[in-house]
């Protein structure tokens, strides 16, 4: 999806090479509806330059700082120059991030980039400064991470099962929470080795951690983190499972929910 705006001055932008004059480089935006832009033989690279042609050529992707930006003249000034390796290296994969987003939006919304499907996209790059970002994050957190989006539940929904299908993230967390109450003899012993039995007494599977803390009686949060969301989840469910168990064993009482009771921190 490219924007439909401009660029601002001092941006980094992808473009590819389009025609090449003895007076510049007309470079044609990537990331930018219709837009197009040139490069002065002065900004091609640092010092005199005899031939425009030994240092670029048609076809080529490059990244570009803008200097000026003329939207009643449709004139785009770049620089070839004054953008580093390093710069370069992580603009294109900013690009690339950005282009398989794109592709993943088809796969939550369909191909065509209708009304629908660039209202939600400008949602998520308001929100997130990128599609690619949102994605990420949505893969993360899940619902959480597009709760303050004003986007419809089924378009979340969408977003976060396309997100968990293809974005690859080195870790994801899970939160949920469970109500532990005891009025028999037991007492506040008997909550506490349901707690204990909640974190696993110890014996949990290799790359997750597990932790369980008081949020407000009788509300307990339960925090997971695992590579992935199948193990995550899983993992969340038997905690919450041991805990209502065991809490029940020692005459009491538990339910797990997804969503905060408590209104203490």
């Amino acid at each position: 999806m490219k924007y439909g705006g401009w660029p601002n001055p001092g941006d980094l932008v992808v473009g590819k090479i389009d025609e090449i004059e003895d007076f510049g480089v007309f470079v044609d935006l990537e990331e930018y509806q219709d837009k197009r832009g040139l490069i002065h033989i002065s900004e091609v690279a640092s010092g005199w330059i005899k031939n425009v042609r030994d240092h670029v050529r048609e076809g080529q992707i490059v990244v570009c700082k803008v200097l000026e930006v003329d939207e009643s003249h449709e004139q785009i000034d770049l620089s070839l120059k004054d953008v580093n390796d390093h710069q370069h290296s992580d603009k294109i994969q900013e690009w690339k991030n950005e282009q398989k987003a794109d592709n993943w939006m088809g796969l939550a919304f369909g191909e065509e980039v209708d009304d629908h499907y660039v209202s939600v996209a400008d949602e998520l790059l308001g929100s997130f400064g990128s599609l690619y970002d949102a994605f990420k994050q949505a893969a993360i957190h899940g619902e959480e991470a597009l709760e303050r989006i004003d986007i419809a539940e089924e378009d979340a929904a969408a977003i976060i099962e396309t997100a968990r299908e293809n974005v690859s993230v080195p870790y994801v967390n899970v939160t949920g929470y469970v109500d532990l109450e005891n009025a028999s003899e037991t007492g506040v012993e008997g909550i506490r080795e349901a707690l204990k039995a909640a974190e696993g007494n110890g014996d949990l599977p290799d790359g997750v951690d597990l932790e369980v803390t008081y949020v407000g009686a009788p509300e307990y949060r339960i925090k997971v983190r695992a590579p992935n969301y199948k193990v995550a989840e899983a993992e969340l469910e038997e905690s919450a499972d041991r805990a209502v168990t065991a809490i029940a064993a020692e005459g009491g009482t538990g339910e797990f929910h997804r969503e905060r009771h408590s209104d203490d921190e």
